[in-house]
């Protein structure tokens, strides 16, 4: 029972993953009235996310460029679904702001406590 928790957590942290890249093109498309500001933020955004979870995260640090371990891999994960959070507060979805947060402080505590970190 314990293995499906945990590989329902590890599931958890991908769809965390995604939600913070559906937050940053969200945050980007209501960022101005300018079409092409939109566009540019709304594609732009994820893109810069999805650089810097691949150049440092990606794959709990095996599969990224320049892995991060310890101290700096937790400073990454607040960086990254914080800023997932704060682009939807941003945007004026305070309540899936808050979803994103709780969940990935509980996806978290549990990857620290199943030491799947």
């Amino acid at each position: 029972m314990l293995t499906l928790a945990k590989h329902a957590n590890a599931a958890l942290m991908f769809f965390l993953e995604l939600a913070v890249l559906f937050a940053a093109g969200y945050w980007g498309f209501t960022v101005s009235q300018n079409w092409a500001l939109k566009l540019l933020a709304g594609l732009g955004a994820p893109a810069l996310f999805i650089a810097a979870w691949a150049l440092f995260g990606a794959g709990g640090g095996a599969n990224a460029v320049y892995p991060l371990t310890g101290l700096a891999r937790a400073a990454l994960e607040i960086v990254w679904f914080g800023g997932g959070a704060l682009a939807f507060y941003a945007a004026g979805a305070a309540t899936p702001a808050a979803v994103l947060a709780v969940l990935f402080v509980v996806n978290a505590v549990l990857r620290l406590a199943w030491k799947q970190v």
